[in-house]
């Protein structure tokens, strides 16, 4: 399993759960109504149904260095179906495998800051709150 490029100053946002096109329908306009720019490369491909997190890992350990991610997000089922459609992003590159969910209203400034290395992982990551979602950074 491959997984796709990102198109230029996006991040990959790779569904793996279908069992519903109208919360896949609103968890890409939650996204694409954050602002006036495109921050989302939008992958609904049936053959990543169900694929866990090791399995994103393990593909991108796999492939080539120019081929290689640092990170993603995933449209799983804890996505699909809780009301407030948390993505959860994956770290491919420092710590491969370590997650937190993103709430699609932060999902800009995530994405932004990670694809023009801005900030770390990590950093979103630490800043989650106790469910394990970022919801932004105290103060904002």
């Amino acid at each position: 399993m491959a997984l796709p490029e990102p198109e230029d100053l996006t991040s990959l946002i790779l569904r793996t759960d279908f069992s519903s096109d109208a919360a896949w329908e609103v968890v890409r306009a939650a996204i694409d109504g954050a602002d006036e720019y495109r921050h989302a490369t939008y992958v609904n491909d049936r053959s990543f149904n169900g694929v866990s997190v090791q399995a994103l890992v393990d593909a991108d350990a796999v492939a080539d260095d120019d081929d290689k991610l640092c990170y993603l997000f995933v449209a799983d089922t804890i996505t699909m179906t809780d009301e407030e459609h948390p993505l959860l992003a994956v770290d491919l590159y420092d710590e491969p495998g370590r997650t937190f969910r993103v709430a699609p209203r932060c999902y800009a400034d995530v994405s932004a800051n990670l694809t023009i290395a801005n900030m770390d992982f990590a950093e979103f990551a630490d800043a989650a709150d106790a469910s394990g979602t970022f919801r932004g950074f105290e103060g904002d």
